[in-house]
C-alpha cells in the first residue's frame, strides 16, 4: 500500500510540473546588442546621391551651419555604427566625423546647448551639417521649426562603456585607417586657380582684415550626453552665408569669383590660427530658404564645396 501511494504521489507531482511547464509562457529575451555597437570606427569613404564623403578624425572640428532633426522613419532601425536608433536618446548623425564621438551642439538662435553622441551618418541634404534626434531637437528648441542655426564642436570619443574616451586610433581596423588616409581630402577652394582666358580681373586691393568675433567659451566638456541643457551666451544676431572658397592668397579668391561669374559674390577676411583667409561668399541671408537657393545656384555653377555658414 505504501509503495502504491509513493508511486501515485510521484505521478501526480510529475503531472503538476508538466502542466506548469506547458501553461507557462517563456519570458521574452532581450535582443543582444549588435556586435559593433559602440565600437570606435573612422569609416571608409562612401557615396550617397553621387557625392563622395571621406570620414576622418577631426579632433579640432568646430563649425557653424544648419541643423535638422530625424526620427519617424528610423524608429528601431540600426544606426551606421550598429546601435538601435532611439528617438529620445541624445544622439546625432554627421557625414564625416568618426563614430561614436561626443559633440556639443549649440542653437545660435536661443543659446541652448547639448552634448550629443554621434552614432549615425547624415544628413544627406545640401546645406545641413548635422541631424539630431527628435528628443535633442525638442531640448534645443527647434523641433517645431525643423531647422536651426548651430555651432558643432568636437568634445571626445565615446566608445568606452563608461563614456571615457580612448586614445585616437585605438579600435579602428587598420584597413579603414589606410583607406581613409589615402582618400583625397583637398578641396577646390585650396587649389591654385589659373586666370580665365579672355577674362579681365580689375586690380582691387585686398579688404581690410577683420578679426573674427570669438564665440562664448564652452563650459567644461561633459564626458557623455546626459540630456542637460546648458544656456550659452549668444553675442548679437547671426546671419547665413554661402561660402564657396577660402584662400590664403587674395588673387586666388579673385580668380574664383571670376570663374563662378556671380556678381553678388564678395570677399571677406578672417584670421584663423594666425593666418589670414580670404573667403568668397554670398550673403548675408536672413532666412534658410534664401540661403538654400543661393547654395543651389553656386553648386550648379560648379562649386561643389559650397556650404552654408552662420556668422555675425
Amino acid at each position: 500500500m505504501n509503495r502504491f501511494l509513493r508511486q501515485f504521489s510521484a505521478v501526480v507531482v510529475a503531472g503538476i510540473l508538466v502542466a506548469g511547464c506547458v501553461s507557462r509562457q517563456p519570458e521574452p529575451l532581450a535582443p543582444p546588442p549588435p556586435p559593433n555597437a559602440g565600437v570606435y570606427k573612422i569609416g571608409k569613404p562612401y557615396q550617397v546621391n553621387g557625392i563622395w564623403y571621406y570620414p576622418q578624425e577631426q579632433p579640432d572640428y568646430d563649425e557653424t551651419g544648419i541643423a535638422s532633426w530625424y526620427g519617424p522613419t528610423f524608429y528601431g532601425k540600426y544606426t551606421a555604427n550598429g546601435e538601435i536608433f532611439d528617438a529620445e536618446a541624445m544622439t546625432a548623425a554627421h557625414k564625416t566625423l568618426p563614430m561614436p564621438v561626443n559633440v556639443r551642439v549649440t542653437n545660435l538662435d536661443n543659446g541652448r546647448s547639448l552634448v550629443l553622441r554621434v552614432n549615425d551618418r547624415g544628413p544627406f541634404v545640401a546645406g545641413r551639417i548635422i541631424d539630431v534626434s527628435e528628443g535633442a531637437a525638442k531640448l534645443l528648441g527647434f523641433y517645431d521649426k525643423g531647422t536651426a542655426r548651430v555651432r558643432v564642436v568636437f568634445l571626445n570619443r565615446a566608445d568606452q562603456p563608461n563614456g571615457q574616451p580612448q586614445p585616437f586610433g585605438a579600435g579602428t581596423p587598420e584597413t579603414e585607417v589606410v583607406a581613409t588616409a589615402a582618400a583625397p581630402r583637398a578641396k577646390v577652394a585650396s587649389e591654385e586657380l589659373a586666370a580665365i582666358p579672355g577674362s579681365r580681373v580689375s586690380p582691387v586691393a585686398p579688404p581690410a582684415v577683420q578679426p573674427m568675433p570669438k564665440p562664448a567659451p564652452d563650459p567644461t566638456p561633459i564626458v557623455r550626453p546626459d540630456g542637460k541643457v546648458t544656456q550659452m551666451q549668444i553675442v548679437g544676431p547671426t546671419h547665413l552665408y554661402v561660402q564657396v572658397g577660402a584662400f590664403g592668397d587674395f588673387q586666388n579668391a579673385r580668380r574664383l569669383m571670376a570663374l563662378l561669374g556671380d556678381g553678388n559674390l564678395r570677399i571677406s577676411t578672417v584670421q584663423k590660427n594666425g593666418v589670414t583667409l580670404y573667403r568668397v561668399r554670398l550673403g548675408p541671408f536672413d532666412g534658410v530658404n534664401d540661403a538654400d537657393a543661393a547654395l543651389e545656384r553656386m553648386t550648379a555653377a560648379g562649386s561643389q564645396d559650397a556650404k552654408i555658414m552662420v556668422d555675425q
